[in-house]
């Protein structure tokens, strides 16, 4: 059960004083941004930007056959996860569409999930009730609100998260995660993970060293023209680099294959919820996410109809005007036959048809580092 709580984070007194703009956001008050959404998303490009996401849920397994729930309950191959090892997976329904996108850690204390803050509930209540059909010997317990959690995200991450904690990154791959004394005593799970597109970490640690931690880490990120960022540069930034949203790319009604992340289900596995729905999607998905580029400078919004000729083929499930690319983009699901690179479609701006090409995912990609 899930005790209620006020739906702020550690940070919000820290937004306020800041001059962070407050929004509600999946029920929690969160700043949409600080100065302008395009600073702080080149903030992050250019160098380091932070980001509170305390609000997302934080969830944690114990037992001796918490594996074997989490593995009947999302489509990933928990199994296969070693030691401080991450692994993005999916809650499906029955009928394959998506409860939500998560990720699931493999700790020396036993598995943690990460899911999105607007369907907590709804991914604690579908835990609960696969728990309850396989009568699993496993317990969990909700850590949202005793733990905070910040994104350090940026070229510059690394040598920021140096400065606050010398070598504790060292030797840290992507998707992996340890446990650190962050100054010295503060027991604190640093994973290389984030949804921007670049190099990032995410810090877990006890929600009341979140302000001295967040001022840490902006004075040391200081030299780099680090940022505290808000929630709009975090949608630009994962959009460009092509991250699904849940509600957006990802819903209810929205299988896998068709978002194109049917990597991250392992029908081969055994059962799990959804399994014989996601067969057959797998065969037939229905529709392709794509990326587009518009002629135009117009936004394509979520929703907006995608047409070839007189034939609507699809729909936009997100758009905007990318900062990094300077243009007009968006994402949509069409029918596979329209889905080719270079496909020309028009897209229903407010009324108003405007060219679009069909490009290739992701629109961004961080350059790599020269060995």
């Amino acid at each position: 059960m899930i005790t209620p709580q006020e739906p702020r984070t550690p940070l919000y007194d820290w937004h306020r004083a800041h001059g962070g703009r407050m929004v509600d956001f999946a029920g929690w008050q969160m700043p949409v941004q600080y100065t302008t959404i395009v600073e702080e998303h080149h903030a992050v490009r250019r160098g380091v930007g932070l980001f509170d996401v305390s609000h997302m849920g934080r969830l944690t397994f114990q037992g001796p056959q918490a594996e074997g729930w989490l593995e009947a309950a999302t489509t990933n191959h928990v199994a296969r996860l070693t030691n401080g090892q991450i692994q993005y997976s999916l809650l499906a329904n029955d009928d394959g569409g998506l409860i939500d996108d998560i990720l699931v850690y493999r700790m020396h204390f036993g598995l943690l999930m990460v899911c999105n803050a607007s369907n907590r509930i709804a991914v604690v209540d579908q835990l609960a009730k696969v728990l309850f059909a396989g009568k699993y010997d496993a317990i969990s317990a909700d850590r949202t609100h005793e733990v905070a959690m910040i994104a350090v995200q940026g070229p510059a991450a690394a040598a920021t998260l140096h400065a606050v904690a010398p070598n504790a990154a060292d030797g840290l791959g992507y998707y992996h995660a340890k446990i650190i004394k962050l100054f010295g005593t503060v027991d604190t799970i640093l994973s290389r993970t984030g949804y921007t597109g670049e190099d990032g970490f995410e810090l877990m640690l006890p929600s009341e060293e979140a302000v001295r931690t967040w001022e840490a880490l902006l004075a040391a990120g200081a030299p780099y023209g680090a940022k505290p960022c808000g929630l709009g540069a975090r949608d630009t930034l994962r959009f460009e680099a092509a991250m699904p949203l849940y509600g957006h790319e990802l819903s209810a009604t929205t299988n896998p294959y068709a978002a194109s992340i049917g990597w991250a289900v392992k029908l081969r596995k055994g059962e799990f919820v959804g399994r014989a729905a996601l067969e057959k999607f797998k065969k037939d998905p229905g529709a392709t996410r794509v990326g587009l580029r518009l002629d135009s400078k117009r936004i394509a919004r979520q929703g907006a109809e995608v047409f070839a000729g007189d034939s609507k083929v699809g729909e936009v499930t997100s758009g905007t005007f990318a900062p990094t690319l300077e243009q007009s983009l968006a994402m949509a699901l069409v029918d596979p036959s329209h889905a080719a690179e270079g496909a020309t479609l028009e897209v229903d701006v407010r009324g108003r048809r405007e060219r679009a090409i069909v490009v290739p995912l992701p629109f961004y990609k961080r350059p790599r580092a020269v060995e």
